[in-house]
Parts: structure tokens; C-alpha cells; sequence
């Protein structure tokens, strides 16, 4: 007995070890973060712990890594670029910190949720796909391929549907109907700041449109809504294929949630990700997720293998709060 007591509180010892890791890089729905600590994330704990007692690597699922925003004011093209680099960077980071406290280690699984709304945001599915090509590329030419792997639509449905038929069957037998969403968004405060934060991002999306302002929010706002039913479909995907990996989000979440928030780069903006901005590097050195309309005043721009990367600030320009890599 005293000795499962003793596993037992080394377990619960390492699982917290791991999650304050994780607690520096929270992107959270509270203004306090610097108060968090490991107790406020039993879930978390919960789920970590699962995999330490069993000497396995703790192995996250992080949805994202879509594909760029297809208007050109906010990206540099349809493909990764350093802003990407950066993060996965990042990523491979944590493992390599989770390491050293935990000798299995941990593995990040990229969900990439590119193709589950890809129509709705107005992203073709070849400019996805070339997209998720390219990320694959970069996790192999930064050394990362031990601690970082990919998940996507064609790994749920195989190659015999056509990407709308796989949207469609999602969508349709995962996801929540729009007019229960439309009831969760009165009444529930989490999903009301998800549906605000992807209206607004729908709206600065927009390269083109020729009717007015107050059309193109209710256009926005119907397909946020489309967006939530897709996204929320993904998750149950991801939860029915990876039922216990500890689950990550690049949403602000509030603490006790079931998903984990969490930041890739700087930004100002907390809603800020890499697929829809550059980044910058400013003069003393750090980092900050910007649109590329505003890189542009700042910086130049900088190819890397022969192709747009990042911006460099031409100017001591006192980097902003919320910047570093």
C-alpha cells in the first residue's frame, strides 16, 4: 500500500510540474493570469496524470495550424512563413522543458482544422492543402518530427469523399444545430466571446466586398455561427480519435475549462495567431504577430528561400507589449 501511495504522489508531483510548465504561456480569458496557478486546472492535472502513471509521454492535441487568412492586408501568401516557424518552434520548446521534468517527454498532435470550414471562410481546399504540405515540410526541416505530429480531415474520412462530403458528415452528425448555438451564445459567456472573436476575425478577412457595412456583419455573423457548428464538429472528431490527450486551444480560455489556451508568439491582440498575420522583428530582437498592412509601415519585408518570411523593423521602434517568441 505504501508503495502506490508513493507512485501516486510521484505522479501527482511530476503532473504538476508539467502543467506550471505550461502556465507561463496560458492565453487566458481573465486579466490575472500572473495568479494562476496548477490548482486552478484539475482537468488539466487530471489528464496529464493519466499518462505520467503509466510512464507514457504526455501527448497534447492542439487544434489550428489552418491555413493563412485570404486577405493579403493581414498575410504575406497562402503558405506558412516565419510566423509558422516561430511557433512550432515554440512547441517543439515545450517538449524539450516537459523533458527535462519528465524523462517519457511529451508530443504535441497539430490538429489542423483547415478543411472542416474552409468554404465558409473562403479558403479554396488547394490552398489548404499546400498549406498543410508546407507545415509537414517545416516540422521536418526544423528537426522537429519526434516531438510534433499532424492530424487532419483526410486522416478521419479517407480519400473516397470529396471535401464537402466530408464537411457535410461532420458537421452533421458532430456538430451542435445552429439554433442551439444561437441559444448557448445568450446564455453562456465563453461561447459569446468565441462568437464575437470569430465574427470579428471574419470581417477583417474579407479582401472584397461590394454591399454595405451593416451587410457584411450579419454575413459574418451568420457564418460565425457556421464556423462554431464546424469547429465543434472537429473537436469531437479529434476527442473520438484521441480520446486522451490533454487538450490544448489558441483561444483564450478561462480557468477550470476543459481546454487549455495557449500562446504561440507574441501579440498584442490575444487573438492574434501566425494564419492570420506576419510577424515582425523588431530591433531588440523580439517578435510580434502583426497584419502585414502594419508590418509594412514598420519593417521590410525579407524573403527566405525565395520566398516573403517576415518583416524587419528598419528603426529602433521600442518593441510593443506582448511581443517575444
Amino acid at each position: 500500500m505504501s508503495t502506490t501511495f508513493t507512485h501516486a504522489s510521484a505522479a501527482e508531483r511530476v503532473s504538476r510540474e508539467i502543467l506550471e510548465l505550461l502556465l507561463p504561456h496560458r492565453r487566458a480569458a481573465e486579466p490575472d493570469p500572473h495568479l494562476d496557478t496548477a490548482d486552478d486546472f484539475p482537468e488539466q492535472l487530471r489528464q496529464i496524470g493519466d499518462f505520467v502513471r503509466r510512464d507514457e509521454p504526455v501527448i497534447f492535441s492542439l487544434p489550428g495550424f489552418p491555413c493563412k487568412s485570404p486577405n493579403p492586408d493581414k498575410v504575406l501568401s497562402h503558405l506558412p512563413d516565419h510566423g509558422e516557424r516561430l511557433a512550432l518552434r515554440f512547441l517543439g520548446s515545450l517538449c524539450a522543458e516537459i523533458g527535462k521534468v519528465y524523462a517519457p517527454g511529451a508530443k504535441i498532435l497539430i490538429c489542423s482544422d483547415g478543411h472542416i470550414f474552409g468554404d465558409v471562410i473562403g479558403v479554396p481546399d488547394e490552398h489548404i492543402d499546400a498549406y498543410g504540405s508546407e507545415l509537414r515540410a517545416m516540422i521536418r526541416a526544423e528537426g522537429l518530427d519526434a516531438d510534433l505530429d499532424t492530424f487532419d480531415l483526410k486522416d478521419v474520412y479517407g480519400p473516397d469523399l470529396s471535401y464537402d462530403e466530408k464537411r457535410k458528415v461532420a458537421a452533421e452528425t458532430l456538430g451542435p444545430s445552429v439554433e442551439e448555438l444561437r441559444e448557448e451564445v445568450r446564455s453562456d459567456e465563453s461561447t459569446l466571446r468565441m462568437y464575437r472573436g470569430i465574427t470579428k476575425f471574419l470581417m477583417e478577412d474579407v479582401a472584397e466586398w461590394d454591399g454595405s457595412r451593416s451587410a457584411l456583419q450579419r454575413d459574418c455573423r451568420r457564418r460565425a455561427y457556421e464556423v462554431i457548428v464546424r469547429s465543434r464538429a472537429w473537436g469531437e472528431l479529434i476527442a473520438e480519435h484521441h480520446p486522451r490527450n490533454v487538450r490544448l486551444s489558441i483561444h483564450p480560455q478561462s480557468r477550470g475549462e476543459a481546454k487549455f489556451g495557449i500562446r504561440l508568439v507574441g501579440a498584442a491582440d490575444v487573438w492574434t495567431t501566425p494564419w492570420h498575420s506576419v510577424v515582425l522583428r523588431h530591433a531588440d530582437g523580439t517578435w510580434q504577430l502583426m497584419h502585414r498592412r502594419d508590418a509594412e509601415r514598420l519593417g521590410r519585408e525579407v524573403y527566405e528561400d525565395g520566398r516573403p518570411s517576415h518583416f524587419e523593423a528598419t528603426a529602433a521602434d521600442g518593441a510593443a507589449e506582448g511581443t517575444g517568441a
